[in-house]
């Protein structure tokens, strides 16, 4: 039978580090890369007798998270006991919340696959703590424990099974990223671990109920979640052809082999015993606390899209370019607003900017120079200190070796050729040696024009002036 007639089905638990400077329950730093086991105290390492403290700045948070995604917010919250053991977790339990989460019932808007505006239901969004991390040695088969990010605040994002594709979970993701960032309630960094997604698929006809869930355990990688939603959609439905029970088990993502493993039966409430954290007292929010946080919230991707359009009159598509990612929308407005050509800097960023960021595969968040440095390549184009042929490689030794664009030029003697007499000799060269395209020229063939003009362009390794150069070879090709 074929796939079509299968739905794949797709929910989403997506974990946040929060960009508070202390952790969730005490004043450790919750700084990323530092060595291991310096930024841990008696609370974050459950040491007998130390009781934990709200970080009132975790809330505030969760909270701006949940008015920034159309949630309702619970005013009367608490926290809760999640018990589990695992070797990274030092008390054996994780304070999260159960029943009373501080936000509920939200969506957040994406296109289908299809163009199509659709909502993606949010359950909840609470609070909770993160655990350590177990680093492996492959040499001595050995795995110690690093608990600096035992107790960094979480916020987990819990999605309804609303998705139905791979394609609409990318988008439904990299729009909630973008929603954290723009809020500046966590800094997303994948490749950090503080953006990561547990993605539950199971697959069913149309018109039997929802099948048996796999539940793929802290994916950080969007290109990762796409592939392995696809993967556990086409095995699922194999299994089910071949009269294999699918259970609901939770698995781990091979990327080297394209493939999921199984690591245990997935874990229902239950059996996390949860019950009311003792040590801390429940959270009571006023309304002027929720309206106040309301009414600091920043500007939100949406509006600047719209603003993007009307006041600079960019295309739909490149305003869903630049909003995509906060860095991204900052760079743009900032280089902008110096250099006072919004539409060329729009250009440099969605086409050869993204086009490096793509090979390289970095992140908007990663690109090395500043919004100055861009407002100063074009500049530079603007006033024909270079042509944008030339500001192509000074835009690839920005990646390489961040500095002022001018100072690039004068190292590498980029500036462009603006000389008449220089650029004429270049000219009447070009035609000497190229007869046959300035017969195709006279003939009526108009790109022969532009082959010449590449010709020369050549010649002078791209730093002749292209307005001077069309000039003159139009007014020799006349006579």
């Amino acid at each position: 039978m074929s796939n079509e007639i299968y739905e794949t089905v797709i929910g989403l638990e997506v974990h946040a580090e929060l960009s508070t400077k202390t952790k969730i329950f005490c004043s450790c730093k919750t700084e990323f890369g530092a060595e291991p086991n310096t930024h841990i105290c008696p609370i974050c390492t459950a040491l007998p007798g130390a009781l934990p403290k709200l970080n009132e700045k975790v809330v505030e948070y969760a909270v701006k998270a949940g008015l920034a995604t159309n949630c309702s917010i619970e005013q009367n919250s608490k926290n809760d006991r999640k018990n589990y053991f695992y070797p990274d977790l030092p008390k054996s339990y994780q304070i999260s919340q159960y029943d009373k989460p501080l936000c509920n019932n939200g969506y957040i808007e994406i296109e289908d696959d299809n163009g199509n505006p659709k909502k993606i239901r949010i359950l909840r969004i609470h609070i909770e703590e993160d655990a350590g991390k177990l680093n492996h040695s492959d040499f001595s088969g050995e795995s110690l424990v690093d608990l600096n990010r035992a107790g960094v605040p979480l916020i987990e994002i819990v999605s309804e099974p609303d998705i139905r594709s791979s394609g609409e979970a990318d988008r439904y993701l990299k729009k909630l990223k973008s929603i954290l960032q723009y809020i500046e309630v966590s800094d997303c960094k994948m490749e950090e671990g503080s953006f990561r997604a547990d993605v539950n698929i199971s697959v069913h006809k149309p018109d039997e109920p929802f099948g048996e869930r796999h539940e793929l355990k802290n994916m950080n990688s969007f290109k990762s979640i796409q592939r392995a939603i696809d993967y556990e959609k086409d095995i699922q439905i194999s299994d089910i052809e071949n009269g294999v029970e699918v259970v609901q088990e939770t698995m781990r993502w091979d990327d080297v082999e394209g493939r999921t493993f199984s690591m245990r039966e997935k874990e229902n409430a239950q059996d996390y015993r949860y019950f009311p954290e003792p040590d801390l007292i429940a959270i009571k929010l006023s309304d002027e606390y929720i309206e106040n946080i309301k009414k600091n919230l920043p500007e939100m991707p949406e509006s600047r899209k719209k603003r993007y359009m009307s006041d600079l009159a960019l295309s739909e598509k490149d305003a869903n370019a630049l909003i995509s990612s906060k860095a991204y929308s900052d760079i743009f407005e900032e280089a902008g607003s110096i250099c006072k050509n919004y539409k060329a800097v729009c250009n440099w960023l969605t086409s050869d900017i993204a086009r490096i960021l793509n090979e390289r595969e970095l992140e908007p968040e990663n690109i090395p120079f500043t919004a100055k440095d861009l407002a100063e390549l074009v500049e530079l184009i603007d006033n024909d200190t270079i042509s944008s042929t030339i500001g192509k490689d000074v835009l690839e030794e920005l990646f390489d070796n961040p500095r002022s664009p001018k100072k690039i030029i004068d190292e590498k003697s980029l500036a462009q050729i603006s000389n008449k007499d220089e650029i004429a000799e270049v000219v009447l060269k070009v035609l000497k040696e190229n007869e046959q395209s300035v017969a195709d020229y006279k003939a009526g063939k108009d790109r022969a024009l532009g082959f010449l003009v590449g010709q020369a362009m050549k010649v002078t390794k791209g730093k002749a002036n292209p307005k001077m150069l069309n000039e003159l070879f139009i007014e020799e090709l006349k006579k």
